[in-house]
């Protein structure tokens, strides 16, 4: 069978919240020239360089509905095997019928059921290439909410490895994945780390300000009765475009405030791999931390820059505020939880950004914090990429193979408790904005690499030769 040049990108969620398989899209049909449908759930809006693609076609699948609030308890378990069922003749419907028959058919794991099953048995009936791109194991994220010793988790793993080891090609995120596939699961994967596209970079001083005054009344909103941005020393007004808590217009001119807070950026699925207490915690006792080497009592504390001596040293800690980003399930728990914080120096924003503001978030920070954990201990959070790409320094919590991607000191730091991340906290904000050694040599060090090293660049070296074995030994 000849060569139909398409290719289709199949997720089982949100391709909005789907940022690897996006990128996957516009590779290839920017780099290997290919029409691509891709079968997805809506909900977020992808990037516009996606959505806008002339070669790039988006079909939504309906969603299997949720629980009502009156549905009997005893009807759940019925509920919940139909999902799966419905979702794969849904995904058989759109990947047989809906759209044209593809060379290849590159599937986001997990989730594996049905997933796995339906694209295979696709790839089958429309003789076409199945690739699976392993971000992680189905069966062990099961296992986060059942258990390891669930007997269903073992169901989902044999599924998973025995359609696994049907895929014509595998693509993998870290090198510890590759050789687990290898050694235990009989799969051969070639890594493609993950890499910023092109948008994410560092921000300029406009962009920064423009972001700002757009997200104004948010960042004006306290959690609570008032925090240290709102309490008028930093608060902007909503409708002066040319004053936020961080910039100035003055004329045409922007300028940084020298009495800004520090920008910290978290991204989050609000999911159980995802421990936000630390951040809570750690966020504490900065607070408190400060106040005691400055001897102050719950009365005072009002300054915007608090100055002290230490050692014979002066020195300075700004207030922080972290915004954290994304939808999730455990979001309005933790809201709650920062609500009842009595914090005289730090403060939290939760907000969701569009696929186009995002980046300039990042690329405004300075600094990030990754808390994924990972189910597998296997894979990488692909947020800390994306904060590379745009130059910012992370803290991230450490785990088996999470130095594969941070380079300690060098681009970033690991911790194990909010203890360790209060520790970093303090190191690296003290002498804000002037000083900060430690923080700006980490930048420095982003910055020599944030224009070298990108997806298109690594999707071409990896992925691009797989792609085109397989559909060349399909098509002949």
């Amino acid at each position: 069978m000849g060569k139909r040049n398409r290719a289709a990108v199949v997720v089982l969620g949100d391709i909005g919240r789907s940022p690897r398989m996006q990128y996957h899209s516009l590779s290839l049909a920017r780099q290997a020239h290919l029409n691509v449908d891709i079968v997805a759930y809506g909900g977020s809006e992808p990037h516009i360089s996606v959505s806008e693609h002339q070669s790039i076609h988006i079909h939504k699948m309906p969603q299997w509905p949720t629980f009502p609030r009156n549905f009997p308890k005893i009807l759940r378990p019925l509920f919940l095997i139909l999902k799966p069922i419905f979702q794969f003749l849904v995904l058989l419907w759109y990947l047989c019928i809906k759209i044209p028959a593809p060379d290849c058919f590159i599937v986001q794991n997990p989730p594996s059921v049905p997933t796995l099953v339906a694209v295979k048995w696709a790839s089958w009936l429309r003789h076409s290439a199945f690739i699976i791109d392993w971000h992680n194991f189905g069966y062990t994220l099961l296992a986060l909410s059942l258990g390891r010793s669930s007997p269903f988790v073992s169901i989902y793993r044999w599924f998973e490895n025995h359609y696994g080891k049907m895929a014509h090609g595998s693509l993998c995120v870290t090198k510890a994945m590759q050789h687990e596939l290898s050694e235990n699961w009989g799969i051969k994967a070639t890594v493609l780390y993950d890499q910023p596209p092109e948008f994410f970079r560092p921000a300029s001083l406009e962009e920064k300000h423009d972001l700002f005054c757009r997200i104004s009344k948010n960042l004006n909103e306290p959690y609570g009765l008032c925090d240290c941005i709102s309490n008028g020393l930093l608060r902007a007004d909503d409708n002066d475009p040319n004053l936020t808590p961080f910039t100035e217009r003055v004329g045409t001119d922007i300028f940084l405030k020298e009495n800004r807070p520090a920008l910290i950026v978290s991204s989050t699925s609000w999911t159980p791999d995802e421990d936000f207490g630390i951040l809570l915690e750690a966020a504490l006792m900065y607070d408190r931390r400060v106040a005691a080497l400055l001897g102050e009592d719950d009365s005072t504390g009002d300054e915007v820059v608090w100055e002290g001596i230490r050692d014979g040293k002066e020195f300075l800690y700004p207030r922080l505020l972290f915004i954290i980003t994304g939808k999730g399930p455990e979001k309005e728990k933790y809201e709650q939880k920062i609500r009842k914080l009595n914090l005289r120096r730090v403060a939290f924003r939760t907000m969701w950004l569009s696929a186009e503001d995002y980046p300039v978030l990042l690329g405004s920070a300075d600094l990030g914090v990754c808390l994924h954990t990972s189910s597998s201990g296997l894979d990488l959070p692909m947020k800390v990429v994306d904060m590379f790409g745009c130059g910012l320094p992370v803290c991230a919590v450490s785990y088996s193979c999470i130095k594969e991607l941070v380079d300690v000191e060098k681009n970033g730091l690991l911790f194990s408790s909010s203890s360790e991340l209060a520790d970093e906290l303090m190191m690296l904000f003290e002498g804000f904005p002037g000083r900060c050694d430690s923080l700006k040599s980490m930048r420095s060090n982003l910055m020599e690499r944030v224009s070298s090293v990108r997806w298109a660049t690594v999707w071409d070296e990896n992925a691009k030769p797989l792609i085109h074995k397989v559909i060349s030994e399909r098509s002949t």
